[in-house]
């Protein structure tokens, strides 16, 4: 083994390697989700000091058509829009900005569109616009020159609703996420879920800016046909530090703990009201998910719940959260995935939690101990105790989910209960599954128990709920004795006889 060890590695020049055209491809499989795309847009839009920012659903009929997100920022120039469009493109981003690496308008957008319009205008520069088209990217990054007359036109449709003098447009096309047949209120359902969830997602994330009196977000939806608006709401902020009565007499409370990279992190410590029932509370995950650490780099929540190695998630701490606002500058302690998603936390962070204190001395420590007992005084104040229950999985709805999780305590380290349409005799409504703890519901009554509704995955959320409380006990045992099996045998009478009855409403025979 040789021992002339370099410390730095020799070179013989260099050769310029440009990215392969499936680098464009790559971009658009980054995984952003849906409402998490369309919350980068919109931070670009308050980059861009925008005040007002429609979200625009455009349908002819029964079809969606095209997605827009339009504001009224300072709009960008002809040489400004070729860097946003430029992938990697780095622009002198200011320090409030909420922007950072040059990647987000290009992996959101071609993450659900096949293509990308952004038309742009100032108040000293003529109107301009690019285009990525995805099946052109791929095969040699060409950007196309929008038509100046289109732009134009398409800034001139958004006069006054939000542009007034400078403003921007982007404009998605070919939207993955779109129902492909809008017929039978497929549309409808669709655009009700998920401006539902988007409303939801913006309002939680960019509540601070939403809490301003300077700062709305519109969601509207038009037919492009008739022009009929056929929604048009503003999103409210969603604060998950909103309650309207402390859960503990002490909270909030402010503690400071000392990192040596970066100075002192201030914790905002809040204990919640036990069994709040508001969105403000119930808007992130389940009761695992939303407890813990809620960073924020400048007013824009970047993460919402988690403990980040601190510690493991645990029902006892469901009412614990914290506000941590990131430092400007926080070297390698804090990093920020792309998609502005999650925090990455260093040990240095961790380690200082533990000797962080509040200006009386007083331990953060001894705030996780003080949200448990609230949460466990609570549960002896009910009266009741319930009993641990393997929790729900994979087919039942998130949200049905979450209730179940919050009312009834997890056994830990157990496999969820499961839900599956598969064939099955039709004399059974159900079948168990214990191997692979698994609730198999028998697909020959899956469209009448849906009334024609389209199925999915967590579809029947009714039945299987109601499925659920009746079996999850089932897998908590290694056998069912005698009163179990003549129950399991009642159940299947009872579900196979109206089963046929459903079926018979609907003019089908068994």
């Amino acid at each position: 083994m040789t021992t002339d060890w370099q410390f730095d590695v020799p070179t013989a020049g260099s050769k310029h390697l440009p990215p392969d055209a499936r680098y464009m491809e790559a971009l658009s499989s980054q995984g952003y989700g849906f409402e998490v795309a369309i919350a980068d847009l919109v931070d670009n839009s308050i980059d861009a000091g925008a005040k007002d920012v429609v979200i625009h659903f455009l349908r002819d009929g029964d079809q969606l058509v095209s997605l827009l997100v339009v504001d009224d920022g300072k709009g960008m120039s002809d040489e400004e829009l070729d860097v946003a469009m430029t992938v990697g493109g780095r622009r002198d981003y200011s320090k409030r900005a909420l922007g950072m690496f040059g990647m987000g308008l290009k992996s959101a957008s071609l993450s659900h569109a096949s293509s990308v319009t952004v038309v742009s205008t100032t108040k000293r520069t003529r109107t301009a616009g690019r285009r990525w088209l995805m099946e052109r990217a791929v095969t040699g990054f060409q950007c196309d020159i929008v038509d100046p007359d289109y732009a134009q036109n398409l800034v001139d449709r958004y006069a006054d609703r939000p542009i007034l003098w400078q403003g921007t447009v982007v404009r998605w096309d070919g939207v993955k996420d779109f129902p492909k047949h809008g017929g039978g209120g497929q549309t409808d359902r669709y655009l009700h879920r998920t401006i539902n969830k988007l409303g939801l997602h913006l309002g939680l994330y960019l509540h601070r800016f939403l809490a301003r009196n300077d700062f709305n977000i519109t969601i509207a939806v038009e037919d492009v046909r008739s022009g009929t608006e056929y929604l048009n709401f503003g999103v409210e902020p969603l604060d998950p530090f909103g309650y309207p009565v402390s859960g503990h007499a002490d909270y909030p409370r402010r503690f400071t703990a000392t990192l040596p990279s970066v100075g002192d992190v201030v914790l905002d410590a809040h204990i919640w009201t036990p069994k709040s029932n508001v969105d403000e509370y119930k808007a992130v995950g389940s009761v695992l998910d939303r407890q813990g650490f809620y960073f924020y780099r400048h007013d824009r929540l970047v993460q919402a719940g988690g403990w980040n190695n601190f510690r493991q998630p645990e029902q006892h701490l469901s009412l614990a959260r914290v506000a941590v606002d990131l430092p400007e500058a926080p070297a390698d302690v804090f990093r920020l995935t792309v998609k502005k998603a999650g925090v990455e936390a260093s040990p240095e962070f961790t380690s200082a939690l533990e000797k962080a204190t509040d200006s009386e001395g007083r331990a953060f420590l001894q705030y996780l101990a003080d949200a448990d007992t609230v949460y466990r005084e609570a549960r002896k104040r009910s009266g009741t105790t319930r009993r641990p229950v393997i929790p729900p999985g994979k087919g039942i709805d998130p949200s049905v989910r979450e209730t179940i999780m919050d009312e009834l305590p997890a056994i830990p380290l157990e496999d969820p209960v499961s839900f599956r349409w598969l064939k099955l005799d039709n004399s059974l409504f159900f079948d168990i599954d214990r191997e692979n703890r698994t609730v198999v519901l028998n697909q020959h009554y899956r469209a009448a128990i849906l009334g024609g509704r389209r199925g999915g995955l967590n579809d029947a959320p009714v039945l299987k709920s109601l499925m659920y409380v009746l079996l999850h006990q089932v897998f908590e045992k290694e056998y069912s004795g005698s009163r179990e099996k003549d129950n399991l045998q009642l159940w299947q009478s009872i579900l196979v006889s109206a089963a046929r009855a459903e079926l018979d409403r609907v003019g089908d025979d068994d």
